[in-house]
């Protein structure tokens, strides 16, 4: 999908859905390029997905409370504070939405072992990291792009043993329900002590059930702001489990560092947005 929005500036978002052994990997693959836009600050939001950018011309500029980088293929971990991405104006990339188990497969590691921070793709991954980059730069279409990506990810990709049947349960319980189990039901469901739930849990997310909780409900209100003819902010709360609205702009300002209105009044950059299939796109 590409588009003009006024003279100079260009918008291009393109989705692919991977195939083969990278499908149950990756949630959400996406193909950017934005030009001519006000420079300024994107906000990368907590999510239940591991991140992986590839920028093949000028390197994503992060900075949070998770340090800063500038790194033309980085890997982010689960987190529960905003990451600030600086921008010219000018973007363009390819950004993967990782399952954890995608994540454990293709870095042979845990997410908690990711932690919080943002990482360069070569500390996890090697050469192929420049690899990936390198061809990227030289693929002239958006299937080219993304083929190159499957080809230099699945090369290192290698089913590996999960966490333990009752941590991968309370994650799955969490997700299908965006965090609305409370934490002691969902202990008692894998017949575990909530504190060592808790334990096991961190040791292989990087987050505590609570916080993955407060991430998913989150990431639930952010969808139905986001929907055609927005719903108000009460309705919101209400449907996503919150106390009320208060609650609601509260877990907001700790977690996106802004209340819902301000990040829909300030997100400029159409950034990463859903896009048509990649078939036959440039």
């Amino acid at each position: 999908m590409s588009r003009v929005e006024g003279a100079g500036r260009i918008s291009q978002s393109v989705r692919w859905r991977p195939s083969g052994r990278l499908a149950w990997a990756v949630a959400r693959c996406v193909g950017y390029r934005y030009e001519g836009f006000p420079a300024g600050t994107h906000l990368g939001l907590p999510s239940r997905h591991l991140t992986v950018v590839l920028s093949p011309g000028a390197p994503t500029r992060t900075s949070g409370p998770y340090g800063s980088a500038a790194l033309t293929a980085l890997a982010g971990g689960l987190h529960t504070r905003p990451v600030r991405i600086s921008h010219d104006g000018d973007l363009a990339g390819v950004q993967l939405d990782l399952t954890p188990e995608g994540a454990r497969s293709l870095f042979g590691l845990p997410a908690a072992e990711l932690g919080s921070a943002v990482l360069a793709l070569d500390d996890l991954i090697g050469t192929r990291a420049g690899e990936l980059v390198e061809r990227l730069a030289e693929a002239s279409t958006w299937p080219a792009r993304f083929a190159v990506a499957e080809e230099v990810l699945t090369r290192g990709m290698d089913r590996r043993p999960g966490p333990p049947p009752e941590v991968g349960y309370a994650w799955r319980r969490l997700a299908d329900t965006d965090g609305a189990v409370r934490i002691g039901d969902l202990a008692r469901e894998v017949g575990w002590s909530r504190r060592h739930l808790s334990e096991r849990f961190a040791a292989e997310y990087g987050l505590r059930p609570k916080e993955a909780a407060r991430v998913m409900r989150f990431e639930r209100s952010k969808r139905l702001l986001k929907e055609p003819g927005r719903p108000p902010l009460a309705s919101v709360a209400a449907v996503c489990g919150y106390y009320d609205q208060a609650h609601l702009a509260r877990e907001w300002n700790d977690l996106a560092g802004c209340p819902p209105s301000a990040w829909l009044a300030g997100e400029e950059l159409p950034f990463v947005q859903d896009g048509e299939d990649a078939a036959g796109r440039r």
